[in-house]
């Protein structure tokens, strides 16, 4: 069976080059990429990618670290970033480093990565100054989502704006008893998004000189299971609120099973809205503000891609891709009951 080196002497250049030519890498001249693929034509050369990546330096993966792998958020942002990376011929070694607590996650570590990827995405992971440091050691290009790390390119939302929207409409219907859900403890694995989504709910009802009482701001771990439990003392309170922001859809869901356990009607009695558009919010009817996950992971990913085609390793910039979201008003909001 013919080897990468046979090709190499057969088209004239050197084991490196074959290498670049056949993954289609620039630095390559159109006259060269020709002789070096006639060359393994006629040689039947099937490339070993093992072979590959120890010529060409490259691996063809991209490690893709998240905190959590079953959320529908995560789901959905490594799905398309995996789309994009197959698109140009690479794939993805994930990264789990959810723990057994919620406020607790495991670590980045050099064994993870080191000759393992080209390249990182990380998906609203906030590293810490050993972690940051860990990946500027290793040079590899690095992206995130969400959260943002150091200098590098970033793709995320406006947690602060998307959260003003929603309060924004619940206040625009008249409601001034609102209670929200979603306040994680700062050692929470993922506490940025957390903490500036409460942050703008408060501040957008401070706006309009209205204050969510301290036992309505409710915490939770961000599932709908959580949101369930933690929301029905609330709600099975003589004095409860009108109308309930979550920071999420999943939490949303949990705020409208409570309800409707408690006996209350969906929008009529208790009106609900959350941020997302999470696949089964449209299903479920609830009223949310819109974020397009798909193409936050898209993004991450091409320009991951363009460094890594472009051969640059890891030169960090201030590239910072800033998504709108949008206002979806459904059935689970409406002014608020008479009283």
């Amino acid at each position: 069976m013919s080897t990468i080196t046979d090709v190499a002497r057969v088209a004239g250049v050197s084991v490196a080059t074959v290498s670049r030519a056949l993954r289609g890498l620039d630095r390559v001249s159109p006259a060269t990429r020709a002789k070096v693929e006639q060359a393994a034509r006629d040689l039947r050369y099937v490339a070993s990618p093992t072979a590959m990546s120890l010529a060409s330096g490259r691996t063809g993966v991209v490690g893709v670290v998240v905190p959590f792998l079953t959320r529908w958020f995560f789901a959905t942002l490594i799905s398309a970033v995996e789309k994009a990376l197959r698109a140009q011929d690479h794939h993805v070694l994930l990264f789990d480093l959810e723990g057994e607590r919620f406020d607790a996650r495991l670590r980045l570590t050099q064994s993870m990565l080191w000759k393992r990827v080209d390249g990182v995405i990380v998906l609203n992971v906030p590293v810490d100054q050993r972690e940051r440091e860990l990946l500027e050691l290793l040079s590899l290009p690095v992206v995130s989502v969400g959260t943002g790390i150091g200098s590098w390119p970033n793709v995320r939302i406006d947690d602060a704006a998307a959260m003003a929207t929603a309060t924004t409409h619940v206040l625009d219907l008249g409601h001034t008893e609102v209670a929200y859900v979603g306040t994680v403890s700062p050692r929470s694995a993922h506490p940025r998004t957390p903490a500036q989504r409460a942050e703008a709910f408060q501040a957008t009802m401070q706006s309009r000189g209205l204050r969510c009482p301290p036992r309505w701001m409710v915490p939770c771990d961000w599932t709908a299971a959580a949101a369930l439990g933690e929301t029905a003392p609330l709600l099975a309170h003589k004095r409860r609120p009108t109308a309930v922001v979550a920071a999420s859809d999943e939490m949303a869901f949990g705020v409208m099973a409570a309800a409707r356990r408690a006996g209350l009607e969906v929008p009529g009695d208790l009106s609900v809205i959350g941020i997302d558009d999470h696949a089964l919010s449209g299903v479920l009817d609830l009223t949310t503000v819109r974020q397009d996950v798909e193409e936050q992971g898209r993004r991450a990913a091409q320009i991951l891609l363009a460094s890594l085609l472009d051969g640059a390793r890891a030169q960090p910039c201030r590239e910072e891709q800033v998504l709108d979201c949008e206002l979806v008003v459904r059935g689970s909001t409406a002014p608020p009951p008479q009283r």
